[in-house]
């Protein structure tokens, strides 16, 4: 049984159409015709952060530009999405969302999503949907994993059984490059424009990754498909940001209780918001700039901004944080030595990045801290470490690499790097243990097991590592401050640093 079907929210007002005039004045809602908005946009992978981010972009647009054609079709692939399908379904798609700071919380309820397909039992439908003229962006948030993509070498994992499936079943498809490319092809040989494919997961070069892997694997399905996507489809680089928690039971009660809206499937969110988009659509696109999106000619110096400042020091705080038995986030960031450790790592990282148009890297630090810091948002560190072997390399190596070939500091980089390995013994410093959810994870787990203090089997992956083995540099660093962590435990291995 799902707990979150546990709570009573029997006074609180079910979330739908119908019952949006009934909502507290305190709580936001549509004030656009929902029936009037097409949807021009189907997005592929609807979790809590599309939900509290592109999706609220797009409800700000409608009460903009009624009548829009950009309204979103969501989609979920995965027998996982069922809980979305089945929340959106009893309730016209709507939910709620929340911003949650130490000043306060402030709830709206979000309409930009106005149908909702659930693939393993409608793959025809999903199909249509993306080959329908109509649809004119297609946008991605699948995480880091699923763009089936080897780190080590950079080219696309032909071998996954998802890919193997779709190839030998491409009316049939189950994973995403097996939908695109079916709606692509039918597009092809009707005549029909392609759609834009906008990556919003936390890839550098998202958008180069989308179109490298799905143009390999339409050329492996049909060479002149192949061609086509390659010729005709656009896909955009962007950087999004915006701290979104996994909803909780006591997410579900807080809607309940503080805004008496009963909402199978809330999200919550801080108040910070950010997106920039390369303005390279090949089938139009909305005035994003009407709402605050910042559109550019060059992503590349925000992306990584983000993800070597922002994600790189979720993965320490995950780390660290759960080595020495801590919950949510702004609880580590209490902890003055892990605190000081998230300082130096940015610290250390910012050589590594290039000159970012408007931005003053020192404010950005200090507002990541400010962030994390948030008590009322919650989140809590296992999401932090949820599939870090597709995250180490993008978040992290990236910047090893850098700085490496500009002679710069790697101690706090390689403390990330050591405090995984010893966080995937599966027990924290008290002896507790830690659950690992990787995709690789079983592989991950017996090497941390045989060789604890050794970190040359883990650093000899190469689909993760590449050929960062061969630098005794960061061999040494990431071995001498795993020594320390099986020795003296994350905090103390801190205060000695």
């Amino acid at each position: 049984m799902n707990p979150m079907n546990n709570i009573s929210t029997d006074s609180a007002i079910k979330l739908n159409e119908a019952a949006l005039a009934r909502l507290a004045n305190n709580v936001c809602v549509p004030q656009y015709h929902r029936h009037q908005i097409t949807n021009g946009i189907v997005h592929i992978g609807v979790g809590g952060f599309h939900r509290a981010h592109q999706a609220l972009y797009l409800d700000n647009y409608f009460h903009q530009h009624p009548g829009s054609e950009w309204g979103i079709c969501g989609v979920g692939l995965l027998e996982f999405d069922k809980r979305m399908r089945d929340a959106l379904s009893s309730q016209d798609c709507l939910y709620t969302l929340v911003e949650r700071s130490p000043e306060g919380d402030r709830a709206r309820v979000i309409g930009a999503i106005t149908k909702y397909l659930f693939a393993p039992d409608n793959c025809q439908t999903v199909i249509d949907t993306l080959a329908d003229p109509k649809c004119r962006i297609v946008t991605l948030t699948i995480t880091e994993g699923g763009y089936y993509y080897i780190e080590g070498s950079g080219e696309f994992d032909t071998n996954h059984p998802t890919i193997q499936y779709d190839l030998q079943h491409p009316h049939e498809p189950i994973g995403v490059y097996g939908f695109l490319t079916a709606a692509l092809d039918r597009r092809r040989q009707q005549g029909i424009a392609p759609f834009t494919v906008l990556s919003c997961d936390n890839l550098q070069g998202n958008g180069n990754i989308a179109r490298k892997m799905l143009t390999a694997f339409a050329q492996m399905q049909n060479p002149e498909l192949g061609s086509w996507v390659a010729e005709q489809v656009a896909f955009p680089n962007c950087m999004v940001d915006r701290i979104t928690p996994a909803t909780t039971p006591a997410d579900i009660k807080m809607v309940a209780e503080q805004f008496n809206i009963d909402d199978a499937f809330p999200v919550v969110a801080e108040p910070f918001l950010q997106w920039v988009v390369e303005d390279n659509f090949c089938a139009g696109r909305p005035d994003w700039e009407s709402v605050g999106v910042q559109m550019t000619d060059d992503v590349h110096p925000y992306e990584m901004m983000k993800i070597r400042l922002l994600n790189a020091s979720h993965l320490l705080i995950g780390y660290l944080g759960s080595l020495a038995g801590y919950t949510y986030v702004h609880e580590v960031m209490g902890d003055s030595l892990i605190r000081q450790a998230v300082d130096r790592l940015m610290a250390e990282v910012t050589p590594t990045l290039q000159p970012v148009p408007g931005i003053d890297l020192d404010n950005y630090k200090q507002t990541l801290i400010e962030r994390f810091a948030n008590p009322k948002i919650r989140d809590q560190l296992p999401r932090l470490c949820l599939n870090s072997s597709a995250k180490m390399p993008k978040f992290v190596l990236g910047s090893v690499r850098d700085a490496l070939h500009q002679g710069g500091a790697i101690e706090y980089m390689s403390l990330t790097v050591a405090a995984w390995f010893r966080y995937l013994n599966g027990q924290d410093d008290q002896g507790k243990t830690i659950p690992i959810d990787d995709p690789i994870g079983g592989t991950l787990t017996q090497l941390a097991h045989t060789s604890g203090s050794d970190a040359k089997p883990l650093l000899n992956l190469t689909e993760i590592f590449g050929d960062l083995s061969q630098s005794p540099l960061f061999v040494d660093a990431v071995t001498n401050h795993l020594r320390r962590l099986y020795e003296f435990g994350a905090k103390e291995t801190l205060a000695r640093f």
